[in-house]
């Protein structure tokens, strides 16, 4: 049992697809563009630019709030943050500081019970086993934890140039420059790597249903990170009233396993550095996936360090609860919302709905294919449509790449039922049945997975000439 309890709070920044830049008309998608080619003197910051932001970036923000849960603030502002460093061409970043677009959400993960997991991976002898999980998966028992995170803030910002290190020497490209970045923190009520990664996993889908963004992290449109410390107060309520007195953030990471590992290894490295009883620094490090290590890279600055103010060029906002509602009604059918009623409304089993309703894409295309089998008229024959034909698409029995009526046509072919020689087939089930006692008495014993094994052999002796469900249902029954 460890004798630290980490403290794990978030920063995603994702990238918004509008057409053009935060302020500026220069266009948003620069990836794989000429370095430095896809600028102006807005968003290279030129002196007497005047900065314009970008209306639909601004409700799109919005509408990622509205998703998490959050109150969304009738008056907002931009400002400015001060830094220096290569990639910021003015030397400061517009974004939001005291009067960010949304507040206070929530969002809810499912994941270990508790019981079963440890916080972090077992503390032992001064080193961190590599596995936190005291049980295998298929060894939890039936039961999830709902682990509620709170939502800080969501803000609207323009996001920085991108540096190249080659060598010794270091490149910079401003095509990225001013692109609309949203910046969602949360709490620190993560206490493991694990939940972290589901939570990501859970907002990255979230993010691409909302169509506000690819959210590709190859490309950098989705990036994390997480900031980490150690404390050893286990009850959280008083932990969050006495956080450490440090906080490491690991920047710019972009991969779900990455951020994982990462954290893993900084909960490795704290715990050495406090059991010297040495207080770990507080700075930004990377992550270098090759390594699978941290490494420092700055300082960390504090909040004062920036020297927030107003952003004198663009007007403070203000949203009316009409403007507010209008917006949350292009909010889609959300993944969890569309699962739960795959499983209610069609009788789906819970992981075939969850993989569904996992891209946008697929599930419309799954509620676009069955309705097109419904239309025609021989699917009045087939049993249980809905349930099928999520079948055939999540066991990628008829493929997807086709359109919904080409499916429609081949779902139909592929399980309407067959005229069969019923006498042929009681004869051969009876046989089957008495020439395999031991799998029968196996089966009967309740090992029920023999009943693919019979099924099989029926469709072989009877040369596909047979419905397998039909046969699946009457050799149930015979077996019984």
């Amino acid at each position: 049992m460890s004798k630290y309890t980490p403290v794990i709070g978030l920063e995603i920044h994702v990238e918004l697809k509008t057409k053009s830049k935060m302020f500026c008309q220069c266009d948003a998608d620069y990836f794989g563009k000429k370095p430095n080619s896809n600028t102006c003197p807005v968003c290279i910051g030129m002196p007497g630019a005047l900065p314009v932001p970008n209306r639909t970036a601004v409700e799109w923000a919005i509408k990622i709030g509205q998703a998490l849960n959050c109150v969304i603030n009738k008056h907002s502002k931009f400002d400015r943050k001060h830094y220096f460093y290569p990639d910021l061409p003015k030397a400061y970043q517009i974004s939001q500081y005291d009067e960010p677009i949304a507040v206070n959400g929530r969002f809810n993960i499912i994941t270990t019970p508790s019981s079963l997991r440890s916080a972090t991976p077992p503390y032992i002898g001064g080193e961190f086993t590599n596995n936190n999980l005291l049980l295998t998966k298929e060894e939890y028992p039936k039961g999830e934890v709902v682990k509620k995170i709170a939502i800080t803030r969501v803000h609207l910002e323009e996001d920085t140039g991108k540096l190249t290190h080659t060598g010794k020497d270091t490149l910079v490209d401003f095509n990225r420059s001013s692109v609309p970045l949203v910046e969602i923190v949360t709490e620190p009520d993560f206490e493991n790597a694990e939940d972290v990664k589901i939570f990501l996993e859970k907002l990255h889908t979230i993010i691409r249903y909302l169509d506000v963004s690819d959210a590709n992290m190859e490309e950098g449109s989705m990036r994390m990170e997480p900031n980490i410390s150690l404390s050893m107060i286990s009850d959280k309520a008083e932990r969050m009233k006495h956080l450490p007195n440090y906080k490491v953030e690991v920047k710019n990471i972009n991969s779900f396993n990455f951020a994982k590992k990462a954290i893993d290894f900084e909960l490795i490295r704290q715990a050495k550095i406090l059991d010297k009883g040495e207080t770990p620094a507080q700075e930004t490090r990377g992550y270098d996936d090759k390594k699978g290590i941290t490494f420092s890279q700055r300082s960390k600055e504090e909040a004062q360090d920036y020297r927030y103010f107003p952003e004198p060029d663009i007007p403070p906002m203000e949203f009316s609860d009409e403007e507010i509602e209008a917006i949350r009604l292009t909010i889609p059918e959300l993944p969890s919302a569309k699962r739960e009623r795959f499983i209610r409304d069609f009788g789906l089993k819970e992981n075939e709905a969850a993989i569904l309703a996992r891209e946008r894409s697929i599930a419309d295309y799954y509620e676009s294919v069955f309705s097109k089998i419904k239309s025609i008229r021989a699917s009045s024959e087939i049993e249980n449509v809905e349930k099928l034909t999520a079948s055939a698409i999540v066991n990628k029995r008829i493929s997807i790449s086709q359109s919904p009526d080409e499916f429609a046509e081949k779902f139909i072919e592929t399980y309407k039922p067959i005229d069969v020689d019923q006498d042929k087939l009681s004869e051969v089930i009876a046989s089957i049945i008495k020439n395999n006692p031991k799998q029968v008495e196996q089966y009967n014993a309740g090992k029920t997975g023999l009943l693919g094994y019979f099924v099989g052999m029926v469709m072989k002796e009877m040369n596909g000439k047979a419905d397998p469900q039909a046969v699946q249902k009457l050799m149930r029954e015979r077996l019984s």
